[in-house]
């Protein structure tokens, strides 16, 4: 039985005394503590979007997000693994079944990689020939499978579809055969170890491949849209951002300016900025959740997404990190120097939304696209 997105809420709650515990180490060591990578396997929350016939959640977007805000909230680099982990769910969807139940029908079965710029694969008999590196591989030092975003080759010429653009497949590659160059040594979000990797002529079975351009092979609400696989994203910024206002707000209550010696909360500078920050944040999940609520919605019914939908489904994971980056940076400064230094929670979620911010999923060049749709126009972007 899978659990309710209350259960898998308060399973993902109940590892807070985890993450505390060991954040400073994944700061150091810039990965997930085994211990809390196993945990969180075992709590079912890497497999989320995993179908039910194969033993994960299957769950709708809103939890999905809900449980990143949450962990985002606590560290924003648990956050940031587990909607990664959470993304490469919806490939078993597309595999068939026997092939999917091998792939993602385990505890321990966690996806990391990367889809772009795809790496060159050649096309022999009974499958693939993969080589080519990949960066920004978060996740990568606990995942049992990696996802490599590849461009067909045949005979050394491009595969063509009808439309003309080149033939394109997502190769799942087991993790022992790809090896791990470190090259994670960032501002923030330093324990998702997103460093590069190397595949060197892999084979890999055509029924390992998969192209999300095809009709899904499970039927469920969460695989009629390829890009619902994104999803998770909004949840990192969202909480990043409420776990910076709960650590300034205790900071009010104890920090005295000076030489006034009055308490920051007494500081009408203090309330206004609270207040302003406290409505951004809300503002910023009403619209996350509302067009989630909204985009399901049709998806269940069987229609299909929108124009507007779907620009604002993209547009507001923008927004979001965008808002959230403006209110840390807010909060920052009213913090003054009690944020700089490291034994301060706010420092690294500074750190950590600056960083997030910088992925090109979610940074303020994606508008462009989005205001494209609404404008009528070809989004000339693929994540869209």
């Amino acid at each position: 039985m899978s659990p309710t997105p209350q259960e898998i809420l308060a399973t993902a709650q109940s590892l807070e005394p985890l993450i505390v515990e060991t954040r400073d180490r994944m700061e150091a060591e810039r990965r997930m503590p085994p211990e809390l990578s196993r945990a969180m396997m075992e709590a079912g929350i890497f497999r989320m979007a995993v179908p039910r016939a194969y033993g994960g959640g299957e769950f709708d977007p809103m939890t999905q997000v809900r449980v990143v805000e949450e962990l985002s909230r606590m560290e924003g680099s648990v956050g940031w693994l587990a909607m990664i982990a959470i993304a490469g769910g919806p490939m078993a969807a597309f595999l068939d079944p026997p092939v999917a139940q091998r792939l993602f029908g385990t505890v321990d079965s966690v996806f990391a990689g990367q889809l772009r710029p795809p790496q060159r694969a050649e096309v022999v008999e009974g499958g693939f020939r993969v080589s080519g590196r990949y960066r920004f591989a978060s996740g990568c030092q606990h995942a049992s499978w990696m996802t490599c975003g590849c461009v067909l080759f045949e005979d050394g010429k491009p595969l063509l579809r009808p439309d003309g653009q080149q033939k394109a497949r997502v190769m799942l590659i087991p993790a022992s055969k790809v090896t791990i160059i470190d090259t994670w040594d960032t501002t923030g979000m330093r324990g998702t170890g997103s460093h590069d990797f190397v595949v060197d002529n892999v084979f890999v079975p055509a029924e390992e491949s998969v192209s999300v351009l095809e009709p899904p092979r499970v039927p469920g609400a969460l695989y009629r849209f390829a890009p619902i696989y994104l999803v998770c994203h909004a949840g990192v910024p969202l909480g990043i951002a409420r776990g910076a206002l709960d650590c300034v707000l205790e900071l009010c209550g104890r920090k005295e300016l000076m030489p006034s010696r009055v308490l920051l909360r007494d500081d009408t500078h203090t309330q206004e900025t609270i207040a302003w920050a406290e409505a951004s944040i809300a503002a910023t999940r009403n619209y996350v959740y509302g067009t989630l609520e909204e985009l399901w919605e049709t998806l269940c019914k069987g229609d299909k997404p929108s124009v507007r939908q779907r620009a604002h489904y993209r547009l507001m994971m923008v927004h979001s990190h965008q808002t959230a980056k403006q209110v840390i940076s807010v909060l920052y400064d009213l913090a003054a120097t009690s944020a700089i230094f490291r034994s301060h929670p706010l420092e690294r979620y500074m750190r950590d939304i600056m960083t997030a911010c910088q992925h090109r999923v979610v940074h303020p060049r994606m508008y462009r696209p989005g205001g494209r749709l609404l404008l009528g126009l070809d989004p000339d972007e693929p994540f869209f």
